[in-house]
């Protein structure tokens, strides 16, 4: 896929050549005529001018490689270009990636072979192809006859160009930070390439044809490449500082390409002017990045469990909360108005909190591990009075020995550290013209939201146990143990498992905000904004701590099962009201 647009050229070209070339006479070839000749008996005038010039028309040319100077067509100068908006997008996702791991990836991850779930099930390969959309279709529509900005030899230098730079940054970048991805696989994830791929391309159509002809050939480019960017988040490939670093290097890419080429070629190449600027109605399409405000913090208590038998089994010494970082957010978002102050429209938003500390959940680990050992030790002693002292102290010592012997390497990673919402909302727009160039809008938007699963992993490595024991219960207690043989098997275990799970379920969103929008040139704007959204969302807890026990060992999880320990997983839900608070700026191209 990387080389359709050169094979597109390059197949153009042998066409044009081979269609010019059939049935002509070299021009080094072509006879001197008279002014008349006769033929048959029949005398025939013609002009030699005529013959001459027929003959020019059929000859080979390469008139279409050649520049052109197109009278009425206003050069461009050296950064008429650069609207530096992908300088900000780049840095946004410089500055939120720190942020998006609180440890490193361990390297056993990179030999599972499984992705986070998502509650949408959501997993699709369209990515890999929609990256290529703005890139053909420049050619594609230049091949069926649709002029546009440039001529083929002036679009394919601003191709060339663009396309080395966006290359050279890309792959530099990537390889000196070496980021690794969020589902473990490989250490290349800081800036996403699809994603720059899919923004260059998009500027190339922008640039092409949106401002010279429609509007709505940007809003497609850019409507695909927002997409393009939002798969690579929701596939679990990319960190959304990824794709909006990404989304920067393309736009950036684009637009030095353009202003490098415009610097060379100056006046020669260009077929049509940008469309002059009006704003009769101010309907638009932007692609937008903006950063949340406050801080937010999902609780879950003994009360929120599903099954509230487990109520009796949970430490109440463990808690269970997770604080989110600031959001980051990414949009797209469009709206068709009637006239100058009222219109319809929606936003789809991809926004993603990074939870801020996870100590307490690695040590929650190892304080339940504690706990099953403590309990089993005291109920051995509390079972055998009859045992003196100095043999309870040896028998205590040795069952914790065991107990302490059944993990001997624990480590727990981050699948994903993000709490992502993908939501999708529809509603009234209003504008209000603050002269020429400045205009206030709001909206009022309703929608609904899924959430993507914020995911731990624990490994755990070991002996597996196998144990004898004897127990006396009484009305469902527990009254003696007796165990005996507690030993190792001389076999090892090792196990990866889903330990924590946080994720949401659909919910209904509501959102408001308000903008300031400065009009820079033919159809393209910029914009701030400050926007609101509120949803109350069920969230899903699920904590699995003794997992490992069915393999390290089944007897022992058998014992504890008997004795009442809850050891399958723990689940928690919980309604929250989320207020979202979002400051951010958009590129905005009107049509």
């Amino acid at each position: 896929m990387k080389y359709v647009i050169l094979s597109l050229c390059a197949a153009f070209f042998c066409i044009h050549t081979a269609c010019a070339s059939e049935g002509e006479i070299p021009n080094k070839l072509q006879l001197q005529l008279p002014a008349s000749i006769t033929v048959g008996g029949w005398h025939n005038s013609l002009s030699s001018a005529y013959i001459q010039s027929h003959m020019q028309k059929k000859s080979t040319s390469w008139d279409f490689i050649k520049p052109k100077v197109r009278p009425g067509v206003k050069p461009y100068k050296f950064m008429d270009e650069m609207t530096f908006v992908g300088i900000p997008l780049f840095a946004a996702g410089w500055i939120i990636k720190s942020e998006k791991a609180a440890f490193q990836q361990n390297a056993y991850r990179a030999t599972v072979n499984r992705n986070t779930h998502l509650l949408t099930e959501f997993g699709t390969p369209i990515d890999d192809f929609t990256q290529y959309f703005g890139m053909v279709m420049p050619v594609a529509l230049k091949l069926g006859g649709v002029e546009g900005r440039s001529d083929w030899l002036r679009l394919g230098t601003n191709i060339a160009t663009s396309w080395a730079i966006m290359g050279i940054m890309v792959n530099g970048i990537k390889y000196t930070a070496s980021e690794m991805r969020p589902d473990g696989s490989k250490a290349n994830s800081w800036p996403s390439g699809h994603t720059a791929t899919a923004f260059l391309g998009a500027t190339w159509l922008h640039k092409e044809y949106g401002l010279t002809r429609s509007p709505w050939y940007s809003v497609a480019g850019y409507s695909v490449a927002t997409a393009t960017g939002v798969m690579r988040v929701l596939n679990n490939r990319h960190w959304v500082s990824d794709i909006l670093s990404g989304a920067g290097i393309g736009i950036l890419s684009g637009e030095l390409g353009y202003a490098i080429t415009d610097l060379i070629f100056k006046e020669k190449g260009l077929l049509r002017n940008d469309k002059p600027f009006e704003v009769a109605k101010p309907s638009f399409f932007s692609v937008s990045m903006g950063v949340g405000l406050g801080t937010h913090k999902l609780e879950f208590t003994p009360d929120d469990l599903k099954d509230q038998g487990d109520k009796d089994d949970w430490d109440p010494e463990s808690q269970l909360s997770v604080s989110f970082r600031t959001a980051t957010t990414v949009d797209a978002e469009g709206a068709y108005f009637f006239n100058k102050y009222v219109g319809v429209g929606g936003r789809l938003r991809l926004r993603a909190m990074s939870a801020r500390d996870w100590s307490n959940f690695t040590s929650l680990t190892e304080r339940h591990s504690q706990m099953m050992g403590e309990e089993m030790v005291e109920l051995y002693a509390e079972s055998n009075p009859h045992m003196n002292q100095q043999e309870l102290d040896e028998k205590k010592a040795y069952l914790a020995g065991e107990v302490a012997d059944l993990v001997k390497e624990r480590t727990v990673s981050i699948v994903t550290d993000h709490l992502t919402e993908f939501s999708a909302n529809a509603g009234l727009y209003f504008n209000l013209p603050l002269g020429k160039r400045f205009a206030l809008g709001t909206k009022l938007l309703i929608g609904g939201s899924i959430t993507q699963e914020l995911d731990l992993d624990a490994h755990v490595k070991g002996n597996i146990k196998d144990m004898n024991y004897n127990m006396t219960v009484e009305n469902g207690i527990p009254t003696s143990l007796n165990v005996s043989n507690f030993r190792s098997t001389g076999q090892d275990y090792d196990i990866t498992w889903d330990l924590l799970t946080l994720g949401g379920k659909r919910s209904t969103t509501y959102g408001t905000g308000l903008s300031l929008t400065y009009y820079h040139k033919s159809n393209f704007s910029m914009r701030i904004f400050a926007d609101y959204d509120y949803t109350n969302k069920r969230y899903e807890f699920k904590y699995d701590p003794y997992r490992y026990l069915k393999e390290a060992a089944p007897t022992m999880e058998k014992l504890f099962m008997n004795m009442g320990t809850n050891m399958n997983p723990y689940e928690f839900e919980r309604k929250h009201e989320m207020h979202f608070f979002t400051l951010g700026g958009s590129f905005v191209v009107n049509f």
